[in-house]
């Protein structure tokens, strides 16, 4: 069995497989309720033999979103309107997460297929932002600076949207802290230039982190394992780097953390070294810090892929772009990897695709 193929578990959760969808956002819900779109975009990598599904970005408060056709979970509509998503994925086999994420200074932008750029004004259903500190993205509106009393909310409401998540049927959460969003705004000393107890010294910026995670493995199950996205280096001196983000993953595994996946930058403007699996030594990086890894980017051949985690740069691959090009890419890939049939991710609808 290729080491791609081979099961993994992480507390009491066995995934089939180690080819997982990152989370990817549809911009497509309306009043951040998922809609028969979801359905279908995770349905059909659930039956294209994907062992773990992330959802896209779900905010845990509307100011969360990073547009307004973001989906959500911070009430019971949406709730319910996952569980039907989480019951179909666990009729095909697999097993999905749900990555919860407040896009902080990032949020209230227009989808990418809109006319405009930037941040969307209030008039056309935008909102005022919020951040570690009143420093803007570049092109999008200032952001309202956080105080402690907001801190302490933006907390309690992963929190709650974690109850949520676990009503819904998720097998585990994602927490997203990478990309330039919210949690990765106070990591950064690029975007946190508070001086309290969030601002400053490393100790400092990752305290929201650890109390987020703390808050959230407190409304997870013991038995349900808790993934957090970082970005391994913001590609800026004097910005998040590989060396913080081992150190960070050391205190997330003591904290109660299962597996951090690991992508890169999106915090500022950057000039990063794309190319196939270019944040594959991120990953590896940060698993030195005796944590599960998945490693993100660029990953789009099977080959690729079963080397990454056969040489244990990473224990799972995530597939962003290559999934939306072949939803059902782990079933060529244990075809062309020699998976026996009766041990690859076929749903038996379509068995007969074995047939010569």
């Amino acid at each position: 069995m290729p080491s791609l193929f081979e099961p993994i578990t992480l507390r009491s959760l066995t995934v089939r497989n180690r080819v997982w969808l990152a989370p990817m956002c549809q911009y497509s819900a309306v009043d951040g309720v998922p809609n028969d779109w979801h359905l279908v975009n995770l349905g059909a990598r659930a039956t294209g033999g994907f062992g773990l599904l992330l959802t896209e970005a779900a905010a845990v408060v509307p100011e969360g979103r990073i547009s307004p056709e973001d989906a959500g979970l911070w009430n019971d509509e949406q709730t319910q309107a996952w569980r039907r998503i989480v019951d179909f994925v666990h009729g095909q086999g697999a097993a999905v997460g749900v990555q919860l994420a407040h896009a902080g200074r990032k949020a209230s932008t227009y989808r990418p297929w809109a006319d405009h750029d930037g941040s969307v004004p209030e008039a056309e259903g935008g909102w005022t932002t919020t951040a570690p500190s009143a420093v803007a993205f570049e092109g999008y509106a200032e952001p309202a600076a956080l105080s402690v009393a907001e801190i302490a909310d933006v907390v309690t409401a992963f929190a709650e949207a974690t109850r949520r998540a676990v009503e819904a049927g998720f097998d585990t959460v994602e927490l997203h802290a990478a990309h330039g969003y919210l949690l990765h705004q106070f990591l950064s000393p690029l975007s946190n230039r508070r001086e309290d107890d969030y601002g400053g010294s490393f100790e400092n910026r990752v305290r929201i982190v650890l109390e987020t995670v703390d808050a959230v493995r407190r409304a997870l199950p013991h038995t349900a394992p808790l993934l957090v996205r970082i970005s391994g280096t913001d590609w800026i001196d004097g910005g998040w780097d590989l060396e913080q983000s081992t150190r960070l993953a050391a205190l997330l595994k003591d904290h109660g953390v299962d597996l951090v996946d690991v992508s890169s930058g999106g915090n500022a403007p950057a000039s990063i070294p794309v190319g196939p699996g270019y944040q594959v030594p991120l990953a590896a990086g940060v698993r030195s810090a005796g944590l599960p890894t998945g490693a993100v980017g660029l990953i789009t051949e099977p080959e690729q892929a079963q080397k990454i985690v056969a040489n244990g740069e990473a224990d799972v691959v995530l597939l962003a772009r290559a999934a939306l090009r072949e939803s059902a890419w782990p079933l060529r890939a244990a075809h062309e990897l020699g998976v026996a049939p009766a041990d690859a991710p076929w749903p038996e609808q379509y068995a007969r695709a074995h047939w010569r």
